[in-house]
């Protein structure tokens, strides 16, 4: 994203959170080296990313919970963390939402909610807060009479109730059940855009991260490896490695040369300054099948199936015996054994010939 401060330091108001430069080491172990990144006022932003890439770290970092050893963070214009300022997390006007929700057992969920405003909370807002998040009539309850997803909520208009400048959420749906994991997503996503705050949160979960929020950070070993929309870092990877980290991905050799790139399923244009071995990368629904097809069509024989009822995927063995997989709607039903056409008609995205193996 672009940022338009950059040349005079100042961050424009459209801009609720800047991170620039940004890095932490625990003794020889650098956990953040150098991450930039900007997050509009009001937007919603997943770091996503395998475990030990510098995430969470990164949030903690946003939050003043650690001290980077260089850098600057920049929330809704004021400069909390930088080489000359460092400000106290009690002042940066940040709710922060902990991964087991923090919530304190002998306090009933209005206190609970209240304890963020400080000794004499206001209870209109207590109650405004409450009613954001759908609890409205359960401030007198105690924490421990709700469920997981109360408390997650509860533990969110804690956050919220002091009209923070941001969010930041520590991987918020871990411990919940699966069954419930998909509905608090969305509950959470609309809470957060009703109350249109700034929010960041951190994510292994891939599915989650391209789901609910509207910019995706990927990093890798304490650096950003690409940052765009859900939409852009799954169907654009930058890298071989974004590629094979966001879902499944099928992998064609192919040879690129004055602004074409040809590969066992077809001819297809690619960037002029691309010369040489490369590889095309193609999502398995970016691959169709038929008992015909264009003239970019290659011949493969069906060698797999495994049926989901509302898709299928396929496992298709090309003349050049390598074998790529498409994912198709469940029907029409396609078994081993069968001779079919397949071509792409999905998005690509071609790189230079990778050298170094995929990622587990």
């Amino acid at each position: 994203m672009s940022d338009n401060g950059k040349g005079n330091g100042l961050t424009p108001p459209c801009v609720g959170l800047r991170v620039r430069g940004l890095q932490k080491s625990f003794g020889s172990v650098r956990a953040v080296a150098g991450a930039d990144f900007t997050v509009r006022s009001g937007g919603t932003c997943a770091l996503l990313g395998p475990s030990g890439c510098g995430k969470t770290t990164t949030l903690r970092m946003i939050a003043g919970l650690e001290r980077p050893d260089a850098g600057e963070i920049v929330v809704a214009g004021r400069v909390v963390s930088s080489s000359e300022r460092f400000v106290a997390p009690e002042e940066r006007r940040i709710g922060m939402v902990f991964q087991d929700y923090a919530l304190f057992p002998h306090m009933d969920v209005a206190a609970n909610v209240g304890y963020g405003l400080g000794r004499k909370p206001d209870h209109g807002r207590v109650r405004e807060a409450l009613e954001l998040v759908g609890l409205g009539d359960s401030g007198k309850r105690m924490v421990h009479e709700l469920s997981g997803g109360q408390q997650q909520r509860v533990a969110l208009a804690r956050a919220l109730a002091p009209t923070p400048d941001i969010v930041l959420l520590d991987e918020p749906f871990s411990n919940l059940d699966a069954s419930l994991r998909d509905r608090l997503r969305q509950e959470v996503s609309a809470i957060l855009r009703t109350a249109g705050v700034t929010a960041v949160f951190v994510t292994h979960d891939q599915e989650e991260a391209m789901s609910i929020a509207e910019q995706v950070v990927v990093m890798r070993e304490g650096c950003v490896e690409q940052d765009g929309t859900p939409e852009e870092v799954y169907l654009r990877p930058a890298t071989r490695w974004m590629a094979e980290f966001l879902g499944d991905i099928e992998v064609l050799p192919g040879e690129a040369r004055e602004g074409r790139a040809k590969c066992e399923l077809g001819s297809l244009p690619t960037e002029v300054h691309l010369d040489g071995a490369v590889d095309v990368l193609v999502r398995p629904e970016g691959l169709a099948v038929g008992v015909s097809g264009p003239s970019s069509a290659a011949s493969a024989e069906v060698v797999s199936r495994r049926f989901f009822g509302h898709d299928q995927l396929l496992g298709l063995r090309l003349e050049s015996g390598q074998v790529v997989r498409s994912r198709r709607l469940g029907f029409p039903a396609w078994h081993p054994g069968d001779h079919v056409q397949v071509w792409i008609e999905g998005p690509v995205e071609i790189l230079p010939r990778a050298d170094a193996p995929a990622v587990a």
